[in-house]
């Protein structure tokens, strides 16, 4: 029997690949000679960096970036050699994560360390990027970053403006001339999953703004920054649509990539599950098993492990699940190519204890077991009842699966 395992990281508690691998643990102990192949997975935020360098078969590169509140911070990016391809999350050099919560600010954030990522990856040759955007700490159009790629947002006084949305207000035009000259020469394809314009009732300030420290009123000042900053950027670039889907991703990263960079903005577990070909080895598997940290209503809205379970039933694919912890919606996911679900956690314990590592890992690992023992037990009985019939030869593939 070949069981692929597929899971995305069970956030704060464990990667993809040390889910996967508890995962293993747990089949081989109650069948230890079940082939299992585990795969990486992400859908665009945590883990991408990982998931794809992994995949793609490629190499971890440092570098000590401008951080959102100013502060140097390392972030780590994958470089895939063969294609000169550099994988980045936005969240290594602009998330929330790095911020304190009482400094949470999005008039002072900046995405600035985000271009020096992307700069160092086309000093090392790089011409091609894959770049989730999710779990940022900015409202500031993605000026940050194209600030530190070379093109000027200048006040009246021909200066910089400021880190962060609140130099938007300042902002007076926009230049080139100083732009990194290989940018022309880059692609990119960015991991977004939402679809929020710029500006307006679901533009990004409105949206995300609160749960990035913006008040009411800064959240009034934000939209109509950024909505200047897209008028601006339409006199000399005739594409930029503040109204295009996703251009309100990241605190309006989306909008900067989609008007200054050649870009395409597409589903992160889409450009996962193609360039990690799971595909392909999904395909001649008899059992596939996904899953993530919470499964339930949200997870069939283009989430990992509906990815997953889109390409097994292309292949009429048994799926499992396991995950942290399971909704009373999670049951959306039967309809969704979810055949069955588990949750692991095994008793009353503390949410702190659940997500210990050592503990979610045991925890993975016994779940998997049991599960994987009633299956050996149904193999064998199938055959058992096989050997009783005159003409068992239909029954051969479980033979073969035992």
């Amino acid at each position: 029997m070949k069981v692929v395992v597929a899971i995305d990281s069970l956030k704060g508690s464990l990667t993809s690949l040390e889910a996967g691998n508890a995962i293993k643990d747990g089949i081989q102990n109650a069948s230890s000679d079940t082939e299992v192949i585990v795969r990486p997975l992400a859908d665009g935020g945590e883990g991408t960096v990982e998931a794809l360098t992994l995949g793609m078969n490629g190499r971890s590169e440092k570098v000590v970036v401008t951080g959102p509140i100013g502060k140097p911070v390392e972030c780590i990016y994958g470089i895939i050699e063969e294609t000169k391809t550099a994988i980045i999350e936005m969240a290594g050099a602009a998330g929330i994560t790095l911020v304190p919560e009482q400094e949470r600010d999005p008039m002072k954030t900046t995405t600035y360390g985000v271009g020096e990522v992307i700069k160092d990856a086309i000093r090392k040759g790089c011409r091609h990027f894959i770049i989730g955007i999710g779990g940022s700490a900015t409202n500031d159009g993605g000026v940050g970053m194209l600030q530190a790629l070379g093109y000027g947002f200048l006040d009246e006084n021909g200066s910089q403006i400021a880190f962060g949305a609140k130099g938007l207000k300042d902002l007076a035009a926009i230049t080139k001339e100083q732009v990194l000259k290989e940018l022309d020469e880059c692609s990119f394809r960015i991991a977004c999953d939402v679809t929020n314009p710029l500006c307006g009732d679901k533009g990004c300030s409105v949206v995300y703004g609160p749960q990035k420290g913006a008040t009411p009123a800064m959240i009034l000042q934000m939209d109509g920054w950024l909505s200047d900053y897209a008028d601006l950027a339409k006199e000399t670039y005739p594409k930029a649509d503040p109204a295009h889907e996703g251009a309100g991703a990241a605190g309006g990263m989306g909008f900067a990539f989609l008007t200054f960079t050649n870009a395409k903005l597409e589903p992160g577990i889409d450009i996962i599950l193609e360039e990690t070909r799971l595909e392909d080895h999904i395909k001649d598997a008899d059992i596939v098993i996904t899953g993530e940290g919470r499964l339930d209503g949200q997870t069939v809205m283009g989430k990992a492990p509906i990815g997953v379970a889109r390409i097994a039933k292309k292949y009429n694919k048994p799926v499992l699940a396991f995950a942290g912890c399971v909704t009373e919606d999670a049951v959306l996911c039967n309809q969704a190519g979810i055949d069955a679900f588990f949750p692991i956690v095994r008793g009353a314990v503390t949410i702190q204890e659940a997500m210990e590592s050592e503990n979610a890992k045991k925890n993975m690992a016994a779940s998997v077991e049991q599960v994987f023992r009633l299956i050996r037990m149904w193999i064998k009985n199938r055959i058992r009842k096989a050997e009783s019939y005159e003409d068992h030869g239909k029954c051969l593939p479980c033979r073969k699966e035992l």
